[in-house]
């Protein structure tokens, strides 16, 4: 059985099936199709469906006259018929993984996929778990879910676990250019799914069990939430002491050794790093352990939204203003530079956090043209605002939440009365300097 999907993975005409066409399903269709495999993408949001039947991308680094070439080809089908299940020869699956409100891992997507997947299982497929998840998930919560189909994994189909590494906004990092870790639940099936991927990755590193993989991406993970922690904690110990965190860190990294720069911000946002290290409590709360360590670095990286907003009430308070009623314009919601992602963005906590203390709130973002609805925020109906010269001047303050390459901060220090920038974006800025905070 192995033999005839090996053979179809060697000379390409395996189907490839990928189910979530987010920012981690859409990248990995386009490394396929450039592989020269036929994919399938599957998707419950039929909102997303039609758009790429028509050519649109709602995905940034995702060019919409890409998506209608590969449609023109015949390499891509998007669809939201989960029948169609039966049609791939490989399944990946991409569904997002987020907390519940207690901080608990969410795997409602991961197993309505499963289901969906059992129900139209058949002999010789391989499935790949790629969403970010805690250890045990392939073993403990997909395995059985699949087998509900009276296939059993290892013998009748194949298992594996091979966690994401996209890097949005990083043009230097493809999906194809990414190593790829891949973990199967039996050597067979760690075999295959080397032997998948190798045709489209750079570079697949196979490990013992999908555990090991999971863990891989939690430590990842985790290593970044920990290390932003201890700058973001720096950051505030120096700039009580007036001394510049950012200066001090690019002279730290001139160091070629033992030492690699993270940078502080105004929080943690994206779909990995505020959410990942939180599976990995939880699990060792199930094992009676506590990670005091991890759950430190996340207290304080969930404070410094709180921080900001103390920055700036004592930077207006310096101008004779209060932060109530005052014009305040924050640029950027998008969790990182140069993304159209606003998942886990700490710029919705600076919102909610002003709008809770009166502040007569706009934004600017060239990524988000309209603030989406998000779980967690009471998101006020804004769309972006024009960075004009006179809207800059009738703002209290301009406050930099993300550092978007787009933006001119010499022409926005020049126009604004007040910048306070959580992202050292205006290091280079000569004239003006006396209407910059740093926070």
């Amino acid at each position: 059985m192995s033999n005839g999907l090996e053979q179809r993975i060697n000379d390409q005409s395996a189907k490839i099936g990928i189910i979530g066409l987010g920012y981690v399903g859409l990248p990995l269709i386009n490394a396929f199709i450039k592989a020269g495999f036929g994919t399938i993408g599957f998707d419950v949001d039929q909102r997303k469906v039609d758009m790429l039947n028509v050519g649109q991308s709602y995905i940034k680094h995702i060019d919409g006259l890409a998506v209608s070439e590969w449609i023109e080809r015949g390499m891509f089908e998007p669809t939201s018929d989960m029948s169609r299940l039966v049609e791939a020869d490989a399944l990946l699956i991409c569904v997002p993984t987020p907390l519940n409100d207690s901080r608990d891992p969410d795997l409602a997507y991961v197993e309505g996929t499963a289901e969906s997947v059992s129900k139209t299982l058949r002999p010789g497929q391989i499935v790949v778990l790629e969403s970010t998840t805690y250890p045990t998930t392939t073993r403990d919560v997909l395995q059985p879910i699949l087998e509900k189909s009276g296939l059993k994994a290892g013998e009748d189909f194949y298992l594996a676990y091979s966690p994401e590494r996209e890097d949005p906004g990083n043009p230097d990092f493809s999906a194809a250019g990414i190593p790829k870790v891949v973990g199967g639940i039996d050597s067979e099936s760690c075999r295959l799914a080397e032997l998948l991927y190798s045709q489209s990755i750079v570079k697949v590193i196979p490990v013992g069990t999908p555990e090991i993989a999971e863990a891989c991406k939690i430590l990842e993970n985790t290593y970044r939430a920990v290390n932003i922690a201890l700058v973001n904690e720096l950051k505030v110990l120096f700039d009580r002491m007036g001394i510049d965190v950012w200066e001090v860190i690019d002279a730290a990294k001139t160091k070629p050794f033992g030492f690699q720069a993270f940078y502080p911000g105004p929080g943690l946002g994206g779909h990995c790093i505020p959410i990942d290290p939180f599976y990995l409590t939880w699990l060792a709360r199930k094992q009676g352990l506590a990670t005091r360590f991890i759950e430190l670095a996340g207290e304080v990286n969930s404070r410094m939204p709180e921080y900001v907003v103390s920055q700036l009430m004592e930077f207006l308070n310096e101008e004779g203003k209060a932060l109530k009623g005052s014009k305040i314009c924050m640029l950027g919601v998008a969790y990182k530079k140069d993304v159209d992602d606003p998942r886990e963005s700490p710029s919705f906590v600076l919102m909610d956090l002003l709008l809770e203390r009166g502040v007569e709130l706009t934004y600017n973002d060239p990524h988000v043209p309209q603030l989406p609805k998000m779980r967690h925020h009471d998101v006020p109906d804004l769309s972006s605002s024009e960075l004009t010269p006179e809207f800059l001047a009738s703002q209290d303050c301009v406050l930099i939440a993300t550092d978007h390459s787009a933006y001119d901060y010499d022409f926005i220090v020049h126009n604004s009365r007040m910048v306070l920038d959580t992202r050292n974006a205006t290091k280079n800025v000569c004239d003006g300097r006396e209407k910059i905070r740093k926070a």
